[in-house]
């Protein structure tokens, strides 16, 4: 274990490096819905990762690089993601550095068909065992085992042989251990399980988001390199790790080339849209200065009630315009907003205006009674739909109206959206600036 009094002290520092769920090429299904998407430094983003990846290694001097699986999202359309695998473990081989490695759920040996030859500083762990490779001059012992099928369900920790008295013990595995969010069952384990194999350092696979399961011994999910979509956010990177013989030190090192971001924006105390966008680029400016000279992909959330809702509902898309302008405004940034979602609240009084004698009582009353009664919904739908409908192409309209333009319950599910604009709009959408 580290800090270890019995093992002997070594004059030389070893350092390595862990990462894992590089998911070279991995597809950003999509990107052709937005206009304007920086699609070509998206979809290069993995690799890009990847050369950075090899880039901390040779100027850091790594003895060794372990990867915890998933290299690649599948199997490769063609041979160029190998071959772009192959070119980087090629810069390790010429640095000196050796690189070690267990193939999980997506490039488990079921999954890819095509193969090209590694360079030979590349070494695999099998998947019929759990094998140790040892580095004598190092005085170092790395266990792993690969997974052979993609839903490997088994305990595969549980066969690893015991560490190694008198060298660093390092053990490779992909894994969910004992279940993680928005990640399936592989390969699952206890953390006792893995404890009493006597490793100093476990370099878990499989989980995206950087997680320290534990210091001693140290366990260690990195994370993947390049957050793919917006639920991957924030930095994300690999393990730079030291041991001098007595006691091992990490800390993370950020490799994405794209960072994805969440911003949620609470419109309740905004007045006006000048608010609003003093607060959006502050925010802005906050992320884009976080990531230094990446692109920020931001996904954007508004919420609230008050002047915003209104000004968004008598002129839908407003917010999301502005805050794509904003972004092009942060000096020095580079930020693409990936998508906006308005969750705004009307501030009004629904029930007093819908009891009113006027025009916006009785469109509240009309409305009231659309959502009640399919027939006169339906015929509303008719009345505002059916020229759009018309108009369609037959292939989009053929069968039992698969677009469900006059399905009732989309019709319902309109009325809120259909509402708030005709109310503001009879309110007198204006707001101050």
């Amino acid at each position: 274990m580290a800090d270890d009094p019995r093992r002997p002290l070594r004059s030389m520092t070893v350092r390595f490096i862990h990462a894992s769920d590089l998911h070279i090429d991995s597809p950003l299904i999509g990107l052709d819905r937005y206009p304007g998407a920086p699609a070509g430094e998206l979809r290069s983003a993995t690799r890009a990762a990847l050369a950075n990846l090899v880039d901390l290694a040779i100027a850091e001097k790594a003895d060794f690089l372990v990867l915890a699986g998933d290299l690649y999202d599948g199997d490769w359309t063609d041979f160029n993601t190998g071959l772009y695998f192959r070119i980087q473990m090629a810069r390790l081989r010429d640095a000196g550095v050796p690189v070690f490695v267990v193939k999980g759920n997506h490039d488990a040996e079921s999954q890819i068909t095509r193969t090209l030859t590694a360079p030979d500083n590349v070494v695999e762990f099998p998947s019929s065992h759990a094998h140790t490779h040892t580095l004598p001059h190092l005085g170092v012992a790395l266990h792993g085992r690969s997974f052979r099928d993609r839903a490997t369900v088994d305990d595969l920790a549980a066969e690893y042989p015991d560490a190694i008295p008198g060298m660093l013990n390092v053990g490779l595995l992909h894994t969910s251990l004992d279940g993680r969010p928005y990640h399936d069952p592989y390969a699952p384990t206890r953390l006792d399980v893995l404890r009493r194999k006597g490793y100093d350092y476990w370099a878990l696979g499989h989980v995206h988001a950087r997680e320290v399961i534990c210091e001693r011994p140290r366990v260690v999910y990195s994370g993947n390199p390049q957050g793919r979509h917006a639920r991957e956010t924030g930095a994300k990177g690999c393990e730079l790790v030291e041991w001098d013989g007595k006691k091992l030190s990490a800390q993370p090192v950020a490799l994405d080339a794209v960072r994805w971001a969440q911003l949620s924006i609470a419109a309740d105390a905004m007045d006006g849209i000048s608010a609003f966008q003093q607060h959006a680029i502050d925010r802005l400016a906050g992320l884009a200065r976080d990531a230094g000279e990446r692109l920020v992909a931001v996904r954007v959330s508004i919420t609230g009630s008050g002047a915003l809702h209104r000004l968004e509902s008598s002129q839908p898309g407003r917010m999301e315009s502005e805050l794509r302008a904003m972004a092009s405004e942060v000096p020095g940034a580079r930020l693409w907003i990936e998508k906006v979602a308005c969750d705004l609240r009307p501030d009004y009084d629904r029930a007093r205006l819908a009891a009113g004698p006027d025009a916006i009582g009785e469109l509240l009353r009309l409305i009231d009674r659309a959502a009640a009664d399919e027939t006169e919904l339906a015929a509303i739908g008719r009345r505002a739909l059916e020229d759009l409908h018309a108009r369609l192409p037959s292939e989009l309209k053929s069968g039992a109206d698969p677009l469900r333009l006059l399905d009732a319950d989309v019709l319902r599910m309109l009325l809120p959206a259909a509402e708030a604009t005709l109310i503001a709009r009879l309110l007198d959408g204006n707001m101050p600036a």
